[in-house]
């Protein structure tokens, strides 16, 4: 979305990027594209990526996660073709795993790890489970609770696995090889900080997501929006509970578990309208003539990117009041809140925001658009970015 942005600098860096993509795209990926094109108008970019497969050779991926040493070392050799002056690694679950950061570390190259969910606290990721909130992982050495409770997929074989790979790193001391950890959020940052996760506070940084979008309007659009995962943690179901008892319209955009019920919904009801995965350039359409965006996830989210698109379009944003959702939407500044996982509360919220006057409802837009320009935009966090490498790098004393 938008123009290309340069990223002004006081010298140009090579930079190696690590990133494991899930069988299924989502926002970490968005985010990993969108820097890698991002650093490379100014630096020299190289990128080292690896994406999860199902079947057998899924079971092998899977399988290695703790100590994968065939990954760790192609990676190992791609740096030492490239030279950089620092990595920065995104996702590693599952077909990367940690063992490549002890392998990285070794050459005396800086690395920065951007935590995009809440995987080193709990296998669940997303500290979600059976429609709650899960935490009993934060304060316990090894996730026992998670384990039994087998968390992650309902399998008992990978809730384990994935804990004992987190768990004999920090045992050997993998996850302090880090120079700087990014978190998203001062909320994200509060939650590894007040776990059992072996890393002093210095090492965490806060630098929210961003979005390269050029406002294009600030006037009120029609009908009700959701772009995401169509799955539990997202609380799908909850909203379309709601607006089958009302009379506006919603669009949903996106794919998911859930998928079949969303189509139900839409198929009763001739205001509920699902159009599946679409390209970008469609959904920033859509968010562009929507009257609000509607976030109603039940789970702690990292920090949603359509939220950014959001207020950089002008459209206000209805959300959760949960996690990082309490600190991004600013009642009836940016948008409102309403209780996670009640239908009546999104049912009452939607309403209110219909029911505000034109001249409230303006005002808003304009504030999200400010909201966007002061906070979310690629070129300032970008900046932040590289002070963040800089900083690794004069700290580590630069490459070796």
């Amino acid at each position: 979305m938008g123009n290309t942005i340069f990223v002004e600098t006081r010298c140009p860096m090579r930079i190696f990027v690590v990133h494991n993509f899930y069988q299924h795209a989502g926002g970490e990926d968005a985010v990993f594209y969108k820097e890698v094109e991002a650093l490379s108008t100014e630096h020299e970019v190289r990128t080292f990526t690896c994406r999860n497969q199902k079947d057998k050779k899924g079971i092998t991926q899977f399988m290695s996660y703790p100590f994968n040493l065939t990954i760790s070392r192609k990676i190992r050799q791609a740096i030492l073709d490239f030279k950089p002056d620092i990595v920065h690694i995104h996702n590693l679950h599952y077909a990367i795993g940690p063992w490549c950061i002890r392998s990285i570390h070794k050459l005396g190259v800086p690395i920065v790890m951007t935590l995009h969910n809440f995987r080193l606290l709990c296998p669940s990721a997303s500290l979600f489970y059976q429609g709650e909130i899960f935490t009993p992982s934060i304060q316990q050495d090894f996730p026992w609770t998670a384990v039994r409770m087998r968390v992650l997929n309902d399998s008992l074989a990978k809730t384990f696995l994935t804990a004992f790979t987190y768990w004999v790193h920090r045992k050997l001391g993998t996850w302090n090889k880090v120079a700087k950890f990014i978190v998203l959020s001062d909320f994200a940052k509060s939650l590894f900080l007040g776990s059992t996760f072996p890393v002093a506070e210095d090492k965490f940084v806060v630098r929210p997501n961003s979005v390269n979008v050029t406002p294009k309007r600030t006037i009120g659009g029609e009908g009700f929006l959701y772009i995401g995962r169509l799955s539990e943690e997202k609380g799908i179901v909850p909203l379309l509970r709601a607006f089958a008892n009302l009379p506006f319209s919603l669009s949903i955009y996106g794919s998911g578990p859930q998928q079949d019920v969303v189509e139900r919904f839409a198929e009763r009801f001739e205001h509920i309208h699902y159009f599946g995965h679409q390209p970008s350039g469609i959904l920033q359409t859509a968010m562009e003539n929507a009257n609000a965006l509607i976030v109603p996830s039940v789970c702690y989210e990292g920090m949603p990117l359509t939220i950014i698109e959001a207020y950089a379009q002008g459209t206000p944003v209805l959300a959760s009041k949960i996690g990082v959702l309490k600190k991004m939407v600013l009642p009836l500044y940016t948008g409102m809140h309403f209780l996670p996982n009640y239908l009546r509360g999104i049912e009452s919220t939607v309403i209110k925001w219909i029911s505000l006057d034109e001249a409230t409802k303006q005002q808003i837009r304009e504030n999200c658009v400010a909201e966007y320009q002061k906070h979310y935009t690629l070129q300032k966090n970008m900046d932040k970015l590289i002070a963040i490498y800089e900083e690794a790098i004069q700290q580590q004393g630069g490459k070796q």
